[in-house]
């Protein structure tokens, strides 16, 4: 199968994720705030496993280790760099303070799809079951996000309506960035390989810093343990896809 057209299908599949929040969102309070605590500590688990078990690996047989852990731990901080200059916070239940303002988390939001969409690309070019394991672990971090996204839309002013058709469409820039990065990796192709540990440093910082410690404010004994058995779950999840690769 051609692999843009995989590259095009995977990136529309994740933008889906704006609708399947959509749907959450008619959830009952409680139940949401339920359903989004696990689905925090899966996305959490899958980006940590898809990480360390996945792109790293991968990468180091392209890349020496040194080099890897230097980009990995540039990317992990430009992660850090960019929330701190785009105010690119997510926020992970149906009801969000306003930590930002809604423009401003749209900017932040695009080229973090953007990012995805570059990522994603590469990781096909390099191996399509690669390919397909890294878009499942965005998408698994899309629905929590988008969640938040949606509430935060909503507590900056926008109309529902607005709000939904606005999500949408920032939720297409992974698309753009997919279609680019397919492009421009025929120009650029000895780039591929540092995407990976560049995006693996992406992931450990949205999973360390923004996943797991919403995981963490869950005082309730049951609960916070059935999020850490998601969480390995994530994990496992990812190591099984391992044997697949192979």
């Amino acid at each position: 199968m051609n692999t843009l057209f995989l590259i095009v299908l995977s990136c529309l599949a994740i933008t889906l994720c704006v609708w399947i929040a959509l749907f959450l969102l008619y959830l009952k309070k409680e139940t949401l705030n339920k359903i989004t605590l696990f689905l925090v500590a899966l996305s959490a688990g899958a980006l940590i496993g898809g990480a360390f078990l996945h792109l790293l690996p991968e990468a180091a047989h392209e890349l020496d280790a040194e080099l890897i852990f230097l980009i990995t731990l540039l990317s992990f901080v430009f992660f850090f760099l960019l929330e701190k200059t785009l105010f690119w916070r997510h926020c992970h239940k149906g009801e969000c303070p306003v930590h930002t303002f809604g423009y401003m988390n749209l900017v932040g939001d695009s080229l973090h799809n953007f990012i995805d969409g570059l990522v994603i690309a590469s990781t096909f070019l390099i191996d399509i079951r690669l390919g397909l394991v890294t878009a499942t672990i965005i998408a698994l971090h899309e629905i929590p996000q988008e969640i938040g996204d949606f509430g935060v839309l909503l507590h900056a002013g926008f109309e529902k309506r607005k709000a939904l058709l606005v999500n949408f469409l920032v939720a297409l820039t992974v698309l753009l960035g997919g279609v680019v990065g397919y492009f421009v990796s025929f120009k650029l192709e000895n780039i591929i390989p540092y995407l990976l540990p560049f995006a693996a440093g992406g992931f450990i910082y949205i999973a360390s810093s923004d996943l797991m410690p919403e995981i963490r404010k869950e005082t309730n004994l049951k609960k916070s343990m059935l999020s850490f058995v998601v969480f390995i779950f994530g994990v496992i999840l990812m190591y099984t896809a391992t044997l697949f690769e192979h």
